[in-house]
């Protein structure tokens, strides 16, 4: 019988080396306004928990103290530009906000993304375009 499961090792063992090749990447980030294009001076903070996959799927959290935030998104630019928006985040509870189900970034995206070319920021009414940012770490 042992003679069995040892003859299963290499094949379970290479299942589990192609799945690892698609596991996503998770970065935590800490968002604040001196990171905003131009710098925000604010009180507010917030941390990003964002996981992007090899295939591009994306998800994540962001969770927001100090700012009655109005939108959050992630956008494409480098540090210290700002750039369009590629995802919308969803608003689910008040300084909480998630990445929509299903997304998924681009193939120029996601080379963006590992090229440290994406942030996530969330504005508010008193900082329309933004109050506090990040840039998102692959």
């Amino acid at each position: 019988m042992q003679r069995k499961s040892l003859h299963l090792l290499p094949g379970l063992l290479a299942i589990m080396l192609a799945g690892a090749a698609g596991l996503a990447h998770a970065a935590t980030v800490k968002l604040t306004g001196d990171q905003e294009v131009p710098p925000v001076t604010t009180s507010a903070t917030g941390e990003a928990n964002i996981s992007v996959a090899a295939d591009g799927s994306i998800s994540g959290t962001v969770t927001t103290q100090g700012v009655d935030g109005t939108v959050a998104h992630i956008h494409l630019a480098a540090a210290g530009k700002n750039g369009p928006v590629i995802v919308p985040l969803t608003k689910t509870a008040d300084g909480q906000w998630s990445v929509p189900a299903g997304a998924k970034l681009s193939p120029e995206q996601l080379q963006a993304y590992q090229a440290g070319e994406l942030y996530v920021n969330v504005h508010s009414a008193a900082n329309k375009p933004g109050e506090i940012r990040a840039q998102l770490k692959p």
